[in-house]
């Protein structure tokens, strides 16, 4: 394959993301595109591997944050960042804000109607096609055809024919921390729920404590193994959703060959585009709604930074303001932010009197923060007692130090 062919010098280009990576692509552009010449590439997360420092010096690279394996880029200072939220990268490639000359994608075999399923990823790869000048895909015969989002053949201006294993994420190991916190946040989530989460030993260890419940539904951004038990087990049915009854959304397969297996041709998951995932609108449709995202650290005024450690860029906005608000919105739902109370082996209070990088979520949104010590509910709240709350969930550690922070918020009421 000669990417010559399709690319021209300056070209920017805009590649599926996470386990939706085509990697035999990216494999490819790393080795042409230097000689091509000024190629810039925008990806969302990456979990190959293949983007490693020293390695993308022949183009340079953008992303709405360093998540996955572009933390080590990040560290390099081989990666520029875009501020952003999900739901607008795909109304900002379509505007030409984040510009798309050509797309690069995974997708599956066509069917016969020659219409090709996106498989593991619909987030913003239909703006990338809609706006690219050359679609280039990567059909891979390992890639399921999940319903949802697809491809027609005709809009291929370069089809690159694969076999081979997509992208995994393997589930990572649950601790005592993990387990305690899981716990505190299992708690808001009842029979009905509509849960949205993300993957990682939290999320994994929240749905495990979740087999007693009944009816749960799905409306997520990405999903993982973790659900595949609770959807043959039948605790998630949809059933009493407004909207979708009876079909899981996400936008993101982010898991392993059991996840993939399970979703190939299964009516019971639909992939979508973010304009459906995360927007407000629809998103306003689900009753009982309980988001679970992640943070690095929390403020005592409940202002959260889940992207930057000190001088470290580790995480990015994400979806995480669009599901939060939605969560704290929803009636009977919950926005949770969970988080382990320490940091650095116990050394660092992630519950601080003030942040030390960006603020993600703002503290007029949040609503429920968690760690292993227990749930602070936020939403409603001043800001002497959302101190005294959050002080409360703090390591014992640090607590008398947060405590006096929390009396100078105590004294002048903010």
């Amino acid at each position: 394959m000669d990417l010559a062919e399709y690319l021209r010098p300056g070209d920017h280009i805009v590649i599926g993301q996470a386990c939706g990576e085509p990697t035999t692509l990216i494999e490819a552009l790393i080795e042409q595109g230097r000689d091509i010449g000024g190629l810039t590439v925008f990806v969302a997360t990456s979990f190959s591997g293949i983007f490693t420092p020293g390695r993308t010096g022949s183009f340079a690279m953008s992303s709405m944050g360093a998540i996955g394996a572009l933390r080590a880029l990040s560290k390099a200072h081989e990666l520029d960042v875009i501020p952003c939220h999900v739901s607008r990268i795909g109304p900002m490639i379509e505007a030409g804000t984040i510009r798309c000359d050509v797309a690069f994608v995974q997708v599956a075999p066509a069917d016969a109607d020659g219409y090709h399923s996106f498989g593991l990823v619909s987030d913003y790869v239909q703006s990338a096609v809609a706006t690219a000048r050359v679609v280039v895909a990567e059909i891979n015969d390992r890639v399921p055809v999940t319903l949802g989002e697809s491809l027609p053949s005709s809009k291929i201006d370069c089809a690159v024919h694969v076999s081979r294993s997509p992208v995994e994420v393997p589930p990572a190991a649950i601790g005592e921390v993990d387990a305690a916190i899981a716990h505190h946040a299992a708690a808001y989530i009842g029979d009905g729920s509509v849960i949205q989460t993300g993957v990682g030993a939290v999320p994994d260890a929240i749905l495990r404590l979740l087999h007693d419940r009944v009816d749960l539904g799905v409306h997520s951004g990405m999903i993982g193994d973790g659900l595949v038990d609770l959807i043959e087990s039948g605790v998630i049915t949809n059933a009493r959703k407004r909207i979708d009854r009876g079909v899981s959304i996400t936008g993101a397969l982010i898991g392993t060959a059991r996840l993939y297996g399970f979703a190939h041709r299964n009516p019971q998951i639909r992939m979508c585009t973010t304009a459906y995932t995360h927007d407000a609108g629809v998103l306003a449709q689900l009753d009982d709604l309980v988001t679970i995202n992640s943070a690095m650290e929390v403020d005592l005024t409940g202002q959260v930074n889940a992207e930057q450690s000190g001088a470290s860029y580790f995480g990015g906005t994400g979806g995480q303001v669009d599901f939060v608000r939605a969560g704290a919105r929803s009636p009977g739902g919950h926005a949770i932010t969970a988080l382990p109370a320490t940091a650095k082996g116990g050394t660092v209070s992630r519950i601080t009197a003030a942040l030390s990088g960006p603020v993600t979520t703002a503290r007029s949104d949040v609503d429920v923060v968690v760690t292993e010590f227990g749930a602070a509910e936020l939403r409603g709240r001043t800001l002497r007692e959302r101190a005294r709350r959050l002080v409360a969930i703090a390591h014992p550690a640090f607590r008398e130090d947060l405590e006096r922070q929390a009396h100078i918020i105590e004294q002048r009421g903010f």
